[in-house]
């Protein structure tokens, strides 16, 4: 495997971050600034410098790689596979029929890849539209529960305006880019590892509608959230991002972490950032750096745990509530991992609005928030 990586500051021309090398049919991916992405000017650029490269884009709420991690920026990391493939679909949730179905939306997507000695799939997603709890659900029926998938719901800073997708052409909204790999010698790891605490009482959805919560224990939802808020409620939604819900339904045997992206005063309701049903229990959850930064390492030795080879390649999908709570310390996280897997492999990836992989020793793909996902390649 041979990688290059490039950043894009602002006006600035693109300047590499590693040797430049010639490479032949990378796959190129793209995470960065929503608005720098939609520079009309952006997509020939990159295409110029790799004019046979597979460019995959996606906004982001900060790039990541081994230096820094960037708001204002687009970070480029082109991968050459020497013994292994990959094949590239798209769809948009847009297009379905006019209506918004993310879980058929999926199922069509992870269906499109060839399917013999399809090793891992790594999902570029939009994060404005799309159910991201309906799309892995989707993306699971389309296997015999033996693909191993990550990715991310692409970001937008903390704005939640619009986000950008795209495979070979400029970004837009409500693409999403499912990136098969195949190869006998391909070995593919993760982890996901969360830091938060949960606190006070444990409650029982009472009234809710896909990702919408309306009642906790018979009460308005959003009464009792600004409750345990209190002068910190005045700064809803942005606020939220630091005070999750963990969930655990009726029917699950392990609890998830679900993001609130906003409120809806009028309805006396929360919008969450994936499915929550009736009669699962709630509890608020909160975190501290320390605790975020030792998920991160712990992560990361979970994610090597049982590999064989050295990893090649680390893609790195964290959240944009951790990076709240990290603030100037951001890179801390980025570090820790880099201090287990080894300076060896190429660190990419980015803070997103949802992180796309299974728990921790399963094999299908869930919708995480507030989590570090860990994502080691090597061929």
């Amino acid at each position: 495997m041979k990688t290059v990586q490039l950043k894009k500051i602002g006006n600035e021309n693109l300047k590499y971050i590693s040797e430049e090398i010639t490479l032949k049919e990378p796959l190129v991916l793209v995470f960065g600034n929503r608005y720098m992405l939609q520079d009309k000017n952006i997509y020939d650029e990159i295409k110029t410098v790799f004019p046979d490269g597979h460019l995959v884009f996606g906004s982001t709420s900060g790039d990541i790689t081994s230096e820094s991690v960037d708001d204002e920026s687009i970070t480029i990391t082109a991968i050459e596979f020497e013994k292994s493939s990959f094949v590239i679909k798209t769809t948009n949730v847009l297009n379905n029929e006019n209506k918004i179905n993310s879980f058929k939306t999926g199922k069509e997507l992870i269906k499109q890849l060839p399917q013999e000695n399809l090793k891992y799939v790594f999902v570029v997603s939009d994060g404005s539209f799309v159910n991201g709890s309906q799309l892995t659900k989707g993306m699971n029926a389309a296997t015999d529960d033996n693909l191993l998938i990550t990715g991310a719901l692409c970001g937008d800073g903390s704005r939640f305006e619009i986000t950008l997708t795209s495979y070979n052409e400029p970004p837009k909204e409500g693409k999403i880019v499912a990136i098969g790999l195949y190869g006998d010698t391909l070995e593919v790891s993760f982890a996901t590892k969360g830091g938060w605490t949960p606190f006070g009482p444990e409650r029982i959805v009472t009234k809710s509608q896909g990702n919408i919560l309306y009642e906790l224990d018979g009460q308005p939802a959003l009464d009792l959230y600004k409750t345990y808020l209190g002068e910190k409620s005045k700064e809803l939604p942005g606020a939220a991002l630091l005070y999750p819900l963990k969930v655990k339904s009726s029917d699950e045997k392990k609890s998830i972490v679900r993001t609130i992206l906003n409120i809806n005063e009028e309805k006396n309701s929360m919008i969450l950032a994936g499915d929550i049903f009736e009669e699962s229990k709630v509890q608020l959850m909160m975190t501290n750096v320390d605790s975020i930064v030792n998920a991160a390492e712990l992560g990361a030795s979970k994610a090597l745990e049982y590999r064989n080879a050295k990893p090649e390649l680390a893609i790195l999908v964290s959240c944009i509530g951790r990076k709240l709570v990290l603030d100037q310390r951001v890179e801390e996280e980025v570090e820790e991992v880099l201090e287990v897997v080894g300076k060896d492999a190429t660190v990419c990836g980015l803070y997103s609005y949802g992180e796309i992989a299974p728990f921790n020793d399963e094999v299908n793909c869930q919708l995480h928030n507030q989590t570090m996902a860990i994502t080691l390649i090597s061929e």
